[in-house]
């Protein structure tokens, strides 16, 4: 008779606490991101958007089933981004399908909109610029006229890239820079920008883009120049750091080529095979796939810093 009163197990329960606990998990496995593999982070972060989905079913039409939506297309997002490090192209490309859906099933336009603004970078990361170009213009509407100029400055940043690399069309690219520009020195508040963005997109992140248009238009002059504004103003986590040192790897040796100059080359190579240790140190494969297409970029005779680049290569591919 003392058994019957004790209360048999229940499925969980939807209510005002499970978004805000959904929320708070993705934003501990996000500050695991900067020191840990996207390898070992996938697992758990799968499981996440596994459970936040199965919530979201049981939300139904609750009051909370927004914020639930809203809540796993973060954790969808993040496991997009986590599978773009391990360089698994589809399954990355899912997830932010995912993010997108999710977003608007919450009826959150901004949100929505950094999603698609994300995947179009991942498109014209992953070699199909033009279809960024057209999910830049999918993300400018979903957001609307925001008046906060971080979402409209970081979309014609983006824009700008895919510009680049789509069409070499520096001019198209240098109006969409000047349009994210004019929209940081119009705005004179101090309110932080709306979420998902958490910092503001300001002129040094500005001149980060800058730098990469101008590796993707073959002007390192300008893409060096750029790229000494934006790293002055903050350092990046490691990962982030060795994909920007590829970058500027690129610009020198561009720089190098174009000058005729060898211990130019030699710089780059060094540089290159820095980034290249992170990642391996972290088990990048979008970090070393940037590696080989570096390598794969250089055409000119092999010294020993190309010889020493290649070995380690050969090392990380093995």
């Amino acid at each position: 008779m003392a058994l019957a009163l004790v209360p048999l197990p229940t499925r969980a329960v939807v209510d005002e606490t499970t978004a805000p606990t959904l929320t708070a998990i993705i934003g501990a496995q996000r500050r695991l991101d900067a020191t840990t593999s996207a390898r070992e982070l996938a697992r758990g972060v799968t499981a996440h958007v596994e459970m936040a989905s199965r919530l979201l079913a049981r939300a139904g039409k609750t009051p909370y089933a927004a914020d639930v939506a809203a809540a796993a297309s973060e954790a969808a997002g993040f496991a997009a981004w986590l599978h773009a490090d391990m360089y698994d192209i589809g399954s990355a490309r899912a997830y932010y399908r995912m993010a997108i859906a999710r977003a608007r099933q919450a009826g959150q336009d901004l949100l929505a909109g950094y999603m698609l603004g994300s995947l179009a970078a991942f498109e014209t990361d992953a070699g199909d610029p033009e279809l960024g170009l057209t999910l830049v213009g999918e993300a400018r509407q979903q957001i609307g006229a925001t008046p906060h100029p971080s979402p409209r400055a970081w979309l014609d940043a983006t824009e700008a890239l895919s510009f680049a690399a789509a069409r070499r069309d520096g001019d198209a690219a240098a109006h969409a820079l000047a349009r994210a520009a004019k929209a940081i020195d119009a705005d004179r508040r101090t309110e932080p920008p709306p979420w998902p963005w958490v910092f503001p997109f300001d002129h040094a992140k500005l001149a980060g883009y800058r730098a990469l248009v101008a590796v993707r238009l073959t002007r390192p002059g300008d893409a060096l120049a750029a790229f000494t504004e934006s790293l002055s103003a903050a350092q990046p986590a490691p990962k982030q750091r060795a994909v920007i040192m590829l970058e500027v790897a690129t610009a020198a040796r561009q720089d190098g080529a174009a000058r005729r100059d060898s211990d130019r080359i030699d710089e780059s190579f060094r540089l290159a095979c820095e980034a290249l240790g992170v990642g391996m140190t972290y088990s990048s494969e979008r970090i070393i796939d940037r590696a080989r297409r570096f390598r794969r970029e250089y055409t000119g005779p092999a010294t020993s810093y190309v010889r020493d680049f290649d070995d380690q290569l050969r090392s990380a591919l093995l």
